[in-house]
């Protein structure tokens, strides 16, 4: 089977933590770096929970390259209350000497995209700073790349703000910028990954695993799943492992070509994605695509799969 090769951007993050112990057990998946930018929690902290992350699955030969610490052009935020304030929920794990290469992951973005000659994936489940700061530097970088897969935005809703997600708010500008690149970006939103939720029930099978790892998953999960909890919510949406597992297998998912933009100037709409799927006026450029559905069951057996293999 011919891997695709990728570059997951993150900012671990409790879901991007679990993302990246899934990631790393897909044979559909060549991992050719981890970039980390601030978005949950500042760069340093995202930064050290993806070493963390790293230690965990054992691939001490994927590097991570840190990236921003604050957005484009807007002031910065995060989801420290959500995540924790060291972005780990709390979760208790040691955390490596490893020393983190010089070479920004704007930077790396570009070097890897070169030397994959147009081959290249980026995962992004995070803000996407890294990816406007490497798209506004390296002019010939979209013709070097070959999909963007995001989790961020939605067709309808928001969660930071109620038009606009997290990621997307968190840096409007660079995510319009993405859009605007040329490259095709696969938009796994709200819309979808509100539906791809795990159960407690299904969290404790996987609490029945064995594996350093799989424990270290529920562990993350299950402080997750409190917060959920506390807002009423019995289930788990499972944000940034949809993006994941979508890059290994679109088969389980709908999705709709579309035009996508950002507001970027909005007093009540900043970060919101306009996209025109439900709209009988539509953008010039429709290259895009708006994950839209999931077939919830397939994508609980497939993560219940990758950590049974540790």
């Amino acid at each position: 089977m011919s891997r695709i090769p990728v570059i997951i951007d993150c900012d671990p993050g409790i879901d991007d933590a679990a993302a990246l112990l899934l990631a790393a057990q897909a044979q559909e998946l060549d991992i050719k770096a981890i970039t980390t930018v601030a978005g949950n929690v500042g760069v340093d902290l995202t930064t050290r929970n993806a070493l963390r992350i790293r230690h965990a699955i054992g691939r001490k030969d994927i590097p991570v390259f840190s990236g921003a610490s604050d957005p484009m052009a807007r002031e910065p935020v995060d989801a420290s209350f959500f995540h924790g304030v060291d972005g780990f929920g709390g979760v208790q794990y040691m955390i490596p000497d490893d020393e983190v290469p010089e070479e920004r992951a704007w930077d790396a973005i570009y070097r890897i995209a070169k030397e994959l000659d147009g081959e290249l994936v980026i995962i992004a489940v995070a803000p996407m700073t890294n990816i406007g700061l490497a798209f506004a530097k390296y002019k010939d970088l979209p013709k070097l790349v070959k999909k963007i897969i995001i989790m961020g935005g939605a067709v309808v809703g928001g969660n930071a703000t109620a038009s606009a997600e997290f990621n997307i708010y968190a840096d409007p500008h660079a995510a319009d910028l993405m859009f605007c690149s040329g490259v095709p970006v696969h938009m796994c939103g709200l819309d979808v990954t509100m539906k791809a939720y795990m159960t407690s029930e299904e969290l404790e099978e996987i609490g029945k695993l064995t594996s350093p790892q799989a424990k270290l998953f529920y562990d993350l999960l299950k402080t997750y799943l409190k917060q959920y909890e506390a807002w009423g919510m019995p289930n788990i949406a499972l944000h940034d492992p949809a993006a994941i597992v979508y890059a290994m297998d679109e088969s389980m998912f709908k999705k709709e070509q579309t035009g996508i933009r950002v507001e970027t100037e909005g007093k009540l709409t900043l970060g919101k994605t306009v996209a025109d799927v439900y709209s009988d006026r539509q953008f010039d450029e429709r290259i895009h695509y708006a994950v839209m559905d999931i077939d919830r069951e397939a994508f609980i057996s497939k993560i219940m799969e990758l950590m049974a293999k540790y």
